[in-house]
């Protein structure tokens, strides 16, 4: 308990308790389902001094008695705890996405890298952020998703294979984005100027 901190402690006191499996599964579900029933009005409104007004209270019991059911199975209360562990990870890299981003705009118009270098950065900055994510998880071995995903394209063929095909996708990209690209769409950009 000495390695430990106090911080920790508090933390396997409220696992212990529930806090985690128990308390705030009941409070996400009770939450998304009551905004859900006040979003819509499904048991309806009444008639307060010529004001609509939603059945807070019917609404209240519905989420209530819906949120005490999903804790009841361990099962879902798991794939809740799994799922919105995960929603989290996707909106953090979103969040991180979007300040690799922004770090190449400026205040004024245009920011500061203009036309495809912008465009070929924020790729950059994306396939980054992709690779940071796989290199951070672990599989019961120990080997991150990164090192499983290398060693599966290296099982395909040697390393000059492996870059060829890499090199030759995004040439193709290339290629079909520049056939696609509308002429005259960038004549009218030019002419509102």
């Amino acid at each position: 308990m000495a390695d430990e901190s106090r911080f920790r402690a508090i933390i396997d006191f409220f696992d212990a308790v529930g806090l985690f499996d128990v308390v705030l599964p009941f409070i996400l579900v009770f939450t998304i389902v009551f905004a859900i029933l006040e979003k819509t009005k499904v048991l309806g409104t009444e008639e307060i001094s010529g004001k609509h007004y939603t059945r807070k209270n019917l609404n209240a019991m519905v989420a209530f008695v819906m949120a005490f059911l999903v804790i009841a199975s361990s099962r879902l209360v798991e794939i809740i705890t799994t799922v919105s562990s995960q929603i989290f990870i996707l909106l953090l890299l979103s969040v991180l996405f979007l300040l690799l981003v922004g770090s190449f705009y400026q205040d004024a118009e245009g920011g500061y890298l203009k036309g495809g270098w912008k465009t070929f950065f924020m790729g950059l900055m994306f396939l980054g952020i992709v690779f940071i994510f796989l290199g951070a998880i672990e599989n019961d071995d120990g080997d991150t998703m990164l090192d499983v995903f290398w060693d599966w394209a290296k099982g395909s063929g040697d390393e000059t294979t492996i870059v060829g095909s890499v090199v030759l996708l995004i040439v193709l990209i290339l290629a079909i984005m520049y056939m696609v690209k509308d002429p005259n769409h960038t004549v009218e950009k030019k002419e509102k100027k």
